[in-house]
């Protein structure tokens, strides 16, 4: 992963955890939840660990890793199910990107 990649969220399910960055605290507590319900249901489904988050010019990325030796790890599914809930929750995602990039990234002030 980039380190100009900055993580929203993520859960694992080696641990059994979810993961939430406090930087993002303002976000409306229906979409952290919505979030949350994203992400565990990811692990469930394909296993290993999932996490969004954005690029450095505020882009939402979904990633999905796994340990080497985890046998059970659909990759596959891990990769097609990526691109369905890419496509299902593209609006939400339009929306984080456009905090990301107003809150954090701080673009459009220097227009006023």
């Amino acid at each position: 992963m980039d380190t100009s990649t900055t993580i929203l969220c993520g859960a694992n399910s080696y641990e059994q955890k979810y993961y939430f960055n406090e930087k993002f605290s303002k976000i409306p507590e229906s979409i952290q939840e919505e979030l949350h319900i994203i992400c565990v249901l990811f692990t469930e489904e394909v296993g290993g660990a999932f996490m969004i988050g954005f690029d450095d010019d505020g882009s939402v990325m979904l990633i999905t890793d796994a340990d080497e030796e985890d046998i059970l790890y659909d990759e596959i599914g891990a990769g097609l199910l990526v691109k369905e809930v890419r496509k299902r929750k593209q609006e939400l995602f339009e929306s984080l990107e456009m905090f990301y990039r107003t809150f954090i990234l701080k673009e459009g002030k220097e227009e006023k």
